[in-house]
C-alpha cells in the first residue's frame, strides 16, 4: 500500500486495504453506486455497518441535479446526519456528483472517493473538483472540496472493457503532455496491452497531485490541466445533444487533436502526437468547429467574451489563458 499526500487528505493505491478501514467514527455510511458499480465492485468492499445503497443510473446524461437531489432525498429519508460518510464508488460521474452531493447537504459531510475507472483513478477523483451538468453542459454547477480520502484498487481496471480502458488513458496522455516529456516518451514506446497500470497510475496522480497542490483553485498553474478540454467538453456536449453520447476520454483525445492545430509546437511533435493517438485510439467523428461553437462560447472558462485555452509549447510544457474570438477559431 502507498500513500500520496495532497492538501489535507491522502491518496492511498496498491493492495486491497478496504477492510482495513474504520468507519465507527461515523453515525451512518451511505455507499454511492450505479448498475455497473453495484454488479462489479461493490461485492469486493467489506460489509460496514449502519450502511446504505444509494443506486443512480450510469452515465454523464445522468450526472445533473436531479440525480443529486435523489441522493438528497435518500439521504434524508435515512436520517443522515453532519456525522455520517458518504463513500462514491465508481467513475468520474459518481465521484464528481457523489462529491458535490455530499459537500451540500446539510451544507457538507464527510465523503471517500473510491474510483473504479483509470480516468477516475488518474484525473477525477483528485484535486477536489466536484459538479454536475446544467443544461448538457459540462460541469457548469459545483464546488472545490477535498475528500477525507481517495482509496485506488488497480485490480478494478479488470471489470472495464478496452474502450473505457483506452478512455481512460487520454487523461494519462493529457499529463504527459502538459508536464511529463519521460512519460510521454514511455507511452509511446510500449504497447497499450503492456502497460503497468499500477506504475503508470502513480506517476499520473503525481503529476495532477503536484499541480493541484500548487494551485487548488485554479488561478493560474492548475488551468495546465485543462489542455484538450475545452474542445473536448464541447464535443462531449454535441454528442450528448445529439443523444449519442460518447466517452469523456474519447472526447480529451478529440480535444486534444483540435487544441494542437492552436498549440505552438513543432511539426515533427505535432506529427508524433496525431499519429501515436490515431493509430492507437478508435474516435467518433470530429464534429464541425461551427457546429461546437455555441458550445465553446459557453465553456466555464471563457474570459471577455473569447474562448479560453490551455496550449502546449513543447512536449512536456503548457502555457495557459489562450484567448480566441470565435472568428479567430
Amino acid at each position: 500500500m502507498k500513500e500520496i499526500k495532497s492538501d489535507n487528505y491522502s491518496i492511498w493505491h496498491g493492495e486491497n486495504f478496504l477492510s482495513k478501514l474504520d468507519f465507527s467514527g461515523y453515525s451512518k455510511v451511505a455507499i454511492l453506486v450505479d448498475e455497473n458499480t453495484k454488479r462489479d465492485c461493490l461485492p469486493k468492499l467489506p460489509k460496514i455497518e449502519n450502511s446504505i445503497i444509494i443506486e443512480v443510473t450510469s452515465g454523464e446524461i445522468n450526472k445533473n441535479i436531479s440525480s443529486c437531489n435523489y441522493i438528497w432525498e435518500q439521504l434524508s429519508e435515512h436520517n443522515f446526519d453532519r456525522d455520517s460518510l458518504l463513500i462514491n464508488l465508481g467513475g468520474g460521474v459518481i465521484g464528481d456528483m457523489g462529491g458535490f452531493a455530499a459537500s451540500t447537504y446539510k451544507r457538507g459531510i464527510d465523503f471517500i472517493q473510491v474510483p473504479t475507472t483509470l480516468l477516475a483513478m488518474v484525473d477525477a477523483s483528485v484535486g477536489g473538483k466536484l459538479g454536475v451538468d446544467l443544461n448538457g453542459l459540462k460541469n457548469q454547477i459545483g464546488v472545490f472540496n477535498n475528500p477525507e480520502s481517495v482509496l485506488i484498487l488497480p485490480e478494478f481496471l479488470e471489470t472495464l472493457p478496452e474502450n473505457q480502458l483506452k478512455s481512460g488513458f487520454g487523461e494519462v496522455i493529457k499529463h504527459a503532455l502538459i508536464s511529463d516529456k519521460n512519460l510521454w516518451q514511455e507511452i509511446i514506446s510500449i504497447p497499450f496491452n503492456e502497460m503497468n497500470w499500477e506504475k503508470i497510475i502513480e506517476t499520473s496522480i503525481n503529476i495532477k497531485n503536484k499541480i493541484v497542490l500548487s494551485d487548488p483553485y485554479e488561478k493560474g498553474e492548475r488551468k495546465k490541466l485543462n489542455f484538450g478540454h475545452t474542445f473536448g467538453h464541447a464535443v462531449e456536449t454535441y454528442y450528448l445533444e445529439k443523444g449519442t453520447p460518447i466517452l469523456h476520454g474519447e472526447a480529451v483525445l478529440m480535444g486534444i487533436l483540435l487544441e494542437l492545430e492552436l498549440s505552438l509546437v513543432t511539426q515533427e511533435q505535432n506529427n508524433e502526437i496525431k499519429n501515436y493517438i490515431l493509430s492507437n485510439f478508435s474516435l467518433p467523428f470530429t464534429p464541425k468547429k461551427s457546429d461546437l461553437l455555441p458550445f465553446l462560447m459557453n465553456d466555464k472558462k471563457n474570459k471577455v467574451g473569447k474562448v479560453n485555452y490551455s496550449l502546449l509549447t513543447n512536449i512536456g510544457s503548457c502555457s495557459v489563458d489562450n484567448l480566441f474570438s470565435t472568428d479567430e477559431l
